[in-house]
């Protein structure tokens, strides 16, 4: 049975978690199967500069965050990989190069998560603990990931996503931070509201964008004060960047998925700032995690 995690005291005005996978456009599960991984390095990148602009809204907002990065972008941009350390943030691994994890055998995903963590480590000059699977790719069919994690040196994941969706979900997971399999590593999933004996998401992404603003911002606060436990928001650098190339080749879905809302993503960002408090996941969960991982 997994451990639960404890629950913030009763009547504080809960601090959520704020986290960026960092990623470019290109890089997306949406056009995994029109721009190779080959070409990728012939692309102009945009994930610097829309990162930027992140961190200046972040340091406006008084707020810290976690960054869950690519490898593959640190060995290409390691100036903002140590502007995000910088200024507070916890860097977190996204894996290198965008790959599921359930298309990856244990040796694979293992060679992945090691050599990121000391890319990012190199680049940061801080310890790395935290892992986000790309897509939420994590899930009954390749528990066996969070052992490799707990063996690399990581001490928690924030890839399950406890719904039923095309391509990801682990509805029957835990709502709530646990240790899967009873083990050392924390998962923290994102956060979804129990309605009429199912799971809805609410922690941002393609439905914070399609959504009216009013339907989140609900939605977080009754998880806040209902049941008195911290969100876990997500977003993404090409998310708050509409002037971004379009890829025409994709399928009708995955260009809706990718391109609906990007025009008021920046807008919905600065309100969800003021409208909540936030800061990084190492912080927000720092009773479950060991002292050395709070800077």
């Amino acid at each position: 049975m997994p451990s639960p995690a404890a629950t913030p005291a009763r009547g504080s005005r809960i601090l959520n978690a704020m986290t960026v996978d960092v990623e470019d456009y290109f890089q997306v599960q949406a056009f995994a199967g029109v721009i190779p991984r080959a070409d990728w390095d012939g692309i102009p990148r945009r994930v610097e500069a829309n990162t930027d602009h992140i961190l200046q809204a972040f340091d406006r907002a008084g707020i810290r965050a976690t960054f869950f990065t690519l490898g593959w972008v640190a060995e290409r941009h390691g100036a903002l990989v140590r502007r995000i350390v910088a200024g507070g943030h916890e860097l977190a691994s996204h894996g290198y190069d965008h790959v599921r994890v359930d298309q990856l055998c244990p040796a694979t995903f293992r060679a992945d998560i090691i050599r990121t963590k000391a890319i990012l480590e190199d680049a940061g000059g801080v310890p790395v603990r935290g892992y986000r699977a790309p897509t939420f790719s994590i899930g009954t069919r390749n528990p066996w990931a969070f052992d490799e994690l707990a063996a690399a040196g990581y001490e928690y994941s924030s890839s399950v996503y406890p719904i039923r969706h095309d391509l990801y979900g682990m509805p029957d997971a835990p709502r709530f931070p646990f240790r899967p399999g009873g083990g050392r590593l924390w998962e923290i999933p994102m956060t979804t509201l129990r309605v009429a004996a199912r799971n809805l998401p609410c922690a941002g992404g393609g439905y914070f964008r399609l959504l009216p603003y009013g339907v989140y911002r609900s939605g977080l606060a009754r998880l806040n004060r209902r049941e008195e436990r911290p969100g876990v928001f997500y977003f993404h650098p090409w998310e708050v960047d509409p002037d971004q190339p379009r890829v025409t080749d994709a399928g009708r879905l995955a260009r809706f998925r990718h391109y609906v809302g990007l025009r008021s993503m920046r807008a919905r960002l600065e309100r969800l700032l003021r409208d909540f408090r936030w800061d990084s996941i190492d912080r927000v969960f720092a009773d479950m995690l060991t002292p050395a991982a709070v800077r």
